[in-house]
């Protein structure tokens, strides 16, 4: 068997908030996939919001952070937040100030007033300008007052202090990670709330033991502090030169940007393709 690829999306296969892979890209996960390699998605998005993805062959993926992970038509993996959980964090964020956007496997809602806070705010790391987008374009994202109780799978975060998040990491910090991203001058805290039973290095040594592959066997590549797990877990990492500076001192490589055929370059330097 030859290698297992883990992909993240948002600023490692595309731009920021795009669904449109470099032509690089496609062609260096196809021929990695005729040299033998496997290559998966590894990503915070929900299954609707990679969707427009998998057009270009994947082998499986690991979605929502590591709550829902499959391997080819096998679903390994799928874990919703309790409702109680997800309510009472809803509450305790919303109480300090916290806008949030809770993601199921088939849609999204959000507080309405995120857009306008979003557009506040300058600049940012890949799943901030990735949510900026979304909401501009209105992909898909409904009024949380339309939540209609389908299973959710984490909740995203936006503030404008970490400390309006203290309230809810007292009440769920033993049953939740609280990834925030790197505090950037950009006027906004970002981040995401995912069980602690699972995470995307989790998903990614799901994948390996169901396929009978070591982990010295895997390769990983991300950009934002969301994939510090992966990156922490595959045999070989790498991060992107547009991705965050903490994720790269725990990164084995740095690739070349996404805007610079970063995926294609890295997966030739390692003799992928």
């Amino acid at each position: 068997m030859g290698k297992l690829l883990f992909v993240d999306i948002d600023g490692t296969l595309t731009e920021a908030g795009t669904n449109v892979p470099p032509e690089s890209a496609v062609k260096a996960i196809k021929g990695a996939q005729e040299n033998g390699h496997k290559v998966f998605l590894c990503t915070g998005r929900n299954y609707d919001m990679l969707k427009p993805l998998l057009k270009y062959g994947f082998d499986g993926m690991v979605a929502s952070s590591g709550a829902y992970v499959s391997c080819g038509e096998t679903i390994l993996f799928d874990h919703p937040m309790d409702e109680k959980d997800l309510h009472l964090a809803l509450d305790s964020l919303h109480k300090n100030g916290v806008y949030c956007t809770i993601e199921g496997k088939d849609g999204s809602f959000g507080d309405m007033e995120l857009k306008d806070f979003l557009s506040e705010s300058e600049g940012g790391n890949s799943e901030l300008i990735r949510w900026r987008k979304a909401l501009s374009s209105n992909l898909g994202i409904r009024p949380i007052e339309e939540y209609d109780g389908e299973p959710i799978y984490k909740i995203v975060t936006m503030a404008r202090k970490v400390e309006q998040f203290d309230e809810c990491r007292r009440l769920l910090e033993d049953r939740f990670h609280f990834v925030i991203q790197d505090v950037l001058a950009h006027g906004c805290v970002n981040g995401e709330l995912v069980g602690n039973t699972f995470d995307k290095g989790m998903g990614c040594r799901m994948i390996a033991d169901y396929l009978g592959c070591g982990m010295e066997d895997t390769i990983g590549f991300g950009d934002s502090m969301n994939d510090l797990e992966m990156i922490e877990t595959v045999g070989l990492s790498v991060c992107m030169d547009n991705g965050s500076p903490e994720l790269k001192k725990h990164a084995d490589r740095i690739a070349p940007a996404v805007s610079e055929d970063g995926l294609s370059r890295m997966f030739s330097d390692l003799g992928l393709i």
